[in-house]
């Protein structure tokens, strides 16, 4: 097999070196998961994208790895992937189909800009906030008013609400929970429905993470839960992240509600191209 092409993009952002940086690697359908694996650790970004041929009906397949574990799914490498392949011509702009671990998801291209609808929502019971807080080194007192709470929309992540953005900032990865991979703190500003987001996943070799599609649609599943947003309806809100690693994101979100749950969850951002190349199979 010759090289292999790959794009770079930065997704959730307008402007290059910022947002969630992405490698796209073209024409891997026939490599082994360790040898796309390999691949992964050698960008050594938060996740690496394989677009390949789908057998299901979709435009295309997504595989998605981390440095350490494949994910059935991702935000950023969905919406990332997605521009990658309209802008080479290999899918058409306007609404495309991917297949992936969570499923046949839709995406629509435009011009710069990306929205996924994401998987089927689910949100937990509320939990104990004091070893998910110990985890990210804060403390009881700056728990918020919601309590934290498993949500999904293909990848479990834990959600802790806190009291203030200041707190947000002194977050930091002092540890792991028992069943948690990713642990997402927040501060919410109701008025503006805004979340300043920091993610922390060290558990599946990202420490903290520049921008989360995933937790950032699963965010809608629990501010259904915690009585955020109206029982029924639809409604817009915004999930930036990234500032304090030099990385910062603007997420541009939707959560979709029914008898107070959330029952589809989109988010939306910008993807930058920064740099194109081959690379060796390994």
């Amino acid at each position: 097999m010759t090289d292999l092409a790959y794009h770079v993009v930065d997704v959730f952002t307008d402007r290059p070196f910022a947002g969630n940086a992405l490698a796209v690697v073209l024409g891997a359908d026939d490599l082994s998961t360790e040898q796309l694996s390999a691949l992964a650790k050698e960008f050594n970004l938060s996740e690496t994208a394989f677009p390949m041929a789908a057998t299901d009906g979709a435009d295309y397949r997504l595989r998605i790895f981390t440095p350490g574990p494949e994910l059935p799914f991702a935000g950023h490498p969905s919406v990332g992937a997605a521009w990658v392949m309209a802008s080479l011509g290999r899918v058409s702009p306007g609404r495309v189909v991917m297949s992936c671990g969570a499923g046949l998801l839709p995406l629509t291209i435009g011009a710069g800009r990306v929205e996924l609808t994401a998987g089927t929502p689910s949100a937990g019971e509320p939990l104990d906030p004091a070893p998910l807080l110990a985890a990210v080194g804060l403390g009881p007192g700056d728990a918020g008013a919601a309590p934290p709470r498993i949500c999904s929309t293909g990848l479990r992540q834990a959600f802790v609400e806190v009291a203030s953005s200041d707190v947000v900032r002194r977050a930091r990865q002092a540890g792991d929970v028992p069943g948690v991979e990713t642990v997402s703190v927040f501060a919410w500003d109701a008025g503006t429905r805004t979340a300043h987001t920091r993610v922390f996943a060290g558990s599946v070799g990202v420490p903290e993470d520049p921008a989360t599609g995933s937790a950032a649609t699963a965010f809608g599943a629990w501010l259904a839960a915690s009585g955020y947003v109206p029982a029924d309806g639809e409604t817009p809100y915004v999930v930036t992240q990234g500032a304090e690693i030099g990385r910062p994101s603007r997420m541009e979100c939707t959560v979709v509600t029914r008898g107070g749950a959330a029952v589809e969850c989109r988010v939306a951002g910008s993807v930058v191209p920064v740099a194109t190349g081959t690379i060796r199979v390994p």
